[in-house]
């Protein structure tokens, strides 16, 4: 601990700057355990709250705007490939597009509390064109919210969290057990996505082999399972689908026939 603290005491806001940028990358390098130091280093005089939360929004704002013109540019392709990292890539967009449609741009207030949302909620706010000045107050408001929160605790409880550590140090057989029991439920996260994708694969069906059905006149109902954000940025869908958010198909369970064939379209 006393490491951590002169290590962060000498280079803590090159640090601090360092691990922001890469938390919005976002690459699996979590900004906590650096904000949590520099408060408990400010309660001791030895570091500024006011300079630390300047460096974090210079360093995290640029990045969300880079985020904010990807999604502007590539829509929803780029949700998808952000959520590519995610075990559950799916409802990582899903997740992300019903919070926008349920709160609007204020997301962003609390996107860096919510693991995943970070880059997620400025591609978004681009994808729905939420007006730059407007994204820039909630943004930063967001980083001072996020990063003022953290060193606050640091600052508050420095002692006990030096305890802590001291105490989880000593504990070195219970972290390694607990990091590779998380391991193992990575790999059959994992292992259970590629059966499920393996089984989605069987089911698929190609536009080509659609229109052929369609132009035959084959009785196809045909649905779309986009999201409202979604079916806003792109409004285009197959000739005769319904429009039925994936969230409320429980709700139309008695309308789906099952007398004929049935395509789900989705992203």
């Amino acid at each position: 601990m006393h490491t951590l603290f002169a290590l962060l005491a000498s280079r803590g806001y090159v640090i601090l700057a360092a691990f922001v940028v890469a938390e919005q990358v976002p690459l699996p390098v979590p900004s906590v355990p650096v904000l949590l130091g520099i408060g408990a280093l400010a309660a001791d005089g030895r570091m500024s709250i006011v300079a630390a939360l300047a460096i974090a929004c210079a360093a995290a704002v640029p990045m969300d705007l880079l985020w904010r013109r990807l999604g502007a540019v590539r829509g929803i392709r780029a949700l998808r490939f952000m959520c590519r990292l995610s075990l559950e890539p799916a409802s990582c967009v899903r997740r992300t597009e019903t919070l926008f449609e349920r709160y609007g741009s204020r997301v962003l207030l609390i996107a860096k509390f919510v693991p995943g949302l970070t880059a997620l909620a400025p591609a978004l706010a681009g994808l729905v064109k939420v007006p730059l000045a407007r994204f820039l107050i909630l943004d930063i408001a967001g980083v001072v919210l996020w990063a003022g929160t953290w060193m606050s605790l640091g600052y508050l409880f420095g002692r006990a969290l030096a305890l802590i550590v001291v105490q989880t140090s000593r504990a070195e057989s219970l972290l390694a057990g607990l990091a590779t029991g998380f391991m193992i439920y990575v790999l059959l996260k994992i292992a259970r996505r590629h059966r499920l994708l393996r089984h989605f694969r069987t089911a698929r069906i190609t536009a080509t082999k659609l229109k052929s059905l369609l132009d035959r006149g084959e009785d196809v109902w045909i649905t779309d399972l986009r999201s409202g954000l979604e079916v806003e940025a792109s409004p285009y869908t197959i000739p005769g689908a319904r429009w039925l958010a994936g969230e409320a198909i429980d709700g139309a369970a008695a309308e789906i026939p099952r007398d004929r064939e049935i395509v789900l379209v989705c992203t």
